[in-house]
């Protein structure tokens, strides 16, 4: 068995290149730039990575480059989630023998399962896999896990802890207290950036946060000044990064929003996979002025050349009040005002 899996996890976004292909000099970049920006541990093939729209192949190959380029300097917690328990396990074997540290498997998605055919899913996962598993608890996609059968299977030895992006601070506290008297090593991770410290204040072990991708070293920093009782200063940050969290999850088609913040950070990660429509374009353009104004906030990018107008909270009043600006600072850099 590993050690727990604790701390600041990234479920890395995937660059693409002009053709729609994974654009792996970018990425083996992306990862060692967030290994230096202080993450502890990578998460190739989560939700923020846009599993389902990589072929199998694609997403063998992201965990090949991700173990490869990281060689150990942190833990790889590698989303194994197929159509079957059969497609599964081959994943599991894989990226076992690619030097993953564990795995992360989401409740069978598409039928929606009673909780007995859950525990069966993933009992037999747990019976076979040469590599520890992590249970994905994503309500909003797949079938619920609930805290009962979470119990049932934390009883094998190879289930190691789950990620659970509910949200929900009172689920996770029932989760912990159900299952940390028998496994004191459990690792709970909380996906959802928002409640990062709530989650923590609860029990939880750490995140596997899409925000990390855009600004690592806060999110660290958020880690790191929980850890050292500075709880004010810990729930002040977690404020601000509630704020770039709902822009970017809001407003955006899911993941784009976190995609726009990357290509802030300095990286070409291309188009995602899904079409917009001339209109959504439109609006993401309008979006990232206010994200970019957002982010220089906080002291992570310069602010944008035209300045930023005053943001009043609202986020459709924003994008408003910032093109307005950016004309009015045009007409005045050419004299027109």
């Amino acid at each position: 068995m590993s050690a727990p899996l604790k701390g600041i996890f990234t479920p890395m976004l995937v660059p693409l290149d002009a053709q729609g292909r994974i654009h792996e000099a970018e990425l083996r970049r992306f990862i060692n730039w967030l290994i230096e920006k202080g993450v502890h541990g990578l998460y190739p093939n989560g939700s923020t990575g846009e599993f389902t729209r990589l072929t199998v192949e694609e997403r063998r190959l992201i965990v090949k480059i991700t173990c490869d380029e990281t060689r150990g300097r942190v833990p790889v917690l590698a989303g194994a989630a197929e159509a079957n328990v059969k497609e599964t396990l081959a994943a599991c074997e894989l990226y076992h023998s690619c030097g993953a540290t564990a795995v992360a498997i989401v409740s069978p998605i598409y039928y929606r399962l009673s909780p007995e055919s859950v525990y069966a899913h993933f009992r037999e996962i747990a019976l076979n896999s040469p590599i520890d598993v992590t249970l994905y608890n994503i309500p909003l996609f797949a079938s619920p896990i609930d805290v009962n059968t979470i119990r049932r299977l934390s009883e094998f030895p190879r289930v190691v802890g789950i990620k659970d992006s509910s949200g929900d601070v009172a689920f996770m506290m029932r989760m912990i207290a159900a299952i940390r008297p028998n496994r004191p090593e459990f690792t709970f991770l909380t996906g959802w950036d928002c409640v990062l410290i709530p989650m923590l204040l609860a029990g939880a072990d750490g995140g596997t946060n899409a925000a990390s991708n855009v600004v690592p070293e806060l999110m660290r920093k958020l880690y790191d000044i929980y850890g050292a009782n500075q709880l004010a200063g810990a729930m002040q940050l977690q404020h601000r990064i509630l704020e770039l969290f709902d822009l970017m999850l809001n407003n955006f088609e899911f993941p784009d929003g976190f995609r726009a913040g990357v290509e802030m950070r300095g990286f070409d990660f291309g188009r995602s996979r899904q079409p917009q429509s001339p209109s959504q374009q439109t609006d993401r353009a309008a979006l990232k002025q206010v994200l970019h104004c957002l982010l220089s906030e906080s002291g992570i990018v310069d602010p944008p050349a035209a300045g930023c107008a005053v943001r009043t909270g609202d986020v459709q009043r924003d994008k408003l009040e910032q093109l307005v600006f950016e004309v009015m600072e045009t007409l005045r850099s050419k004299g027109m005002l």
